[in-house]
């Protein structure tokens, strides 16, 4: 009995930047190998999504999810080399997926924010305080009370009882 051949996800970080016939080359290019030398099960396009961090001065990537089966390493081999040279393409990482493992989700095609929306409620104001309240000064300590030393004269931590719950 022979096994399935194993299930791999490309995940495709394309610059949105690039002329659209040269982004629906890069993807269609991905197919085709895919489907020359192995199965495509699924091709899901995640649209424009921001960027956890900057890649090459860029902020945002259109996504797309490739999920296929490759009967062997040729396949593989082939997307890794013409992926990373190809002009484009920002990251793009293929994975094995172990037996068993739950179907990617269900993404919609999602576009960049435009701008954060106005909030509709205003932030709760600060405590106000009265502007004679805010101009006096704070009351100096008399000359008699003088805090407590942190340590007696020999050098040694005075017994203090702390304040919260006993050890």
């Amino acid at each position: 009995m022979t096994l399935p051949a194993p299930t791999y996800d490309l995940v495709l970080l394309i610059d949105p930047k690039a002329e659209d016939d040269a982004r629906a080359r890069i993807v269609s290019d991905s197919r085709s190998a895919i489907e020359a030398g192995g199965e495509l099960l699924r091709h899901d396009e995640w649209g424009e999504r921001p960027l956890a961090y900057p890649i090459d001065k860029k902020s945002s990537a259109e996504y797309h999810l490739l999920q296929f089966h490759a009967p062997n390493s040729e396949l593989l081999d082939g997307l890794d080399r013409t992926l990373r040279i190809t002009d484009g393409v920002l990251r793009f990482r293929i994975i094995k997926l172990r037996p068993g493992v739950p179907d990617a989700p269900e993404m919609p095609a999602a576009t960049m924010p435009a701008a954060e929306p106005a909030p509709t409620e205003p932030p709760p104001a600060a405590e106000e305080t009265t502007p004679t309240e805010a101009s006096q000064p704070a009351e100096a300590a008399p000359a008699g009370d003088e805090p407590a030393p942190a340590h007696d004269d020999a050098g040694e931590t005075p017994d203090v009882a702390l304040a919260g719950p006993a050890a």
